[in-house]
């Protein structure tokens, strides 16, 4: 059996914890900043869960939990 490779944009992108949930970024953070609220700019620095219908997708693209 060949090794399963690692998609390495979602290698970036998302994190996965000790207990196993995937963690993500919230996009739109870059681009006009300025007019965004407060709020708005520091809910950008969270992680988020991914949801649950996208994990098994997301597992697939990280076969090792990287």
């Amino acid at each position: 059996m060949p090794k399963l490779k690692t998609h390495k944009g979602a290698k970036r992108r998302f994190k996965i914890t000790g207990t196993g949930k995937i963690l993500r970024a919230k996009g739109m953070k870059s681009h006009l900043r300025r007019n965004k609220a407060p709020r708005v700019k520091r809910a950008f620095d969270k992680m988020y869960p991914v949801a649950e219908s996208e994990t098994k997708r997301v597992k697939r693209l990280l076969p090792y939990g990287v």
